[in-house]
């Protein structure tokens, strides 16, 4: 990556919708020259996707909750059946792994008038390995990555 092609991640990182023609002229490119560009940072997995960051009302002003989780141990296989049954659950929104007092540090995001209850009964306990769950709501969002 050279120089020209960091200053293409910038933009397409503030904002992934510009045009290749828009992109070029930021950069200082053709339009043909940035869309190689882009291409090429694509095809080399530099540049893994595009999303559209929705509203909160859009996504059914959902909460935000930090749970972390303690499994019973730190077996491989036990860490393993975790994060694969982890994978297969559609409410959890982002996970890491973590050094320190817990295993794993989830964020899940419950939809206005669905039951968080729910999904740490149903969905949390019942994944593989569970000994402890530690559940922060949050009150309000300041800032976020996005």
């Amino acid at each position: 990556m050279d120089r020209i092609d960091q200053k293409i991640i910038s933009e397409l990182s503030r904002d992934s919708s510009l045009t290749s023609e828009q992109l070029g002229a930021r950069v200082g490119l053709s339009t043909s020259a940035a869309h190689r560009r882009v291409k090429a940072l694509e095809t080399a997995g530099i540049i893994l996707g595009y999303r559209a960051l929705l509203s909160p009302e859009a996504r059914g002003n959902p909460a935000t909750i930090f749970v972390q989780v303690t499994l019973a141990d730190q077996r491989r296989a036990t860490m393993l059946a975790f994060e694969e049954a982890l994978a297969r659950t559609g409410q959890i929104n982002e996970a890491y792994l973590l050094s320190g007092e817990s295993d794993y540090l989830l964020k899940v995001q419950v939809a206005e008038g669905d039951s968080y209850e729910r999904v740490h009964r149903d969905v949390l306990s019942a994944l593989p390995g569970v000994q402890r769950l530690v559940t922060q709501m949050t009150l309000r969002t300041l800032r976020t990555g996005e």
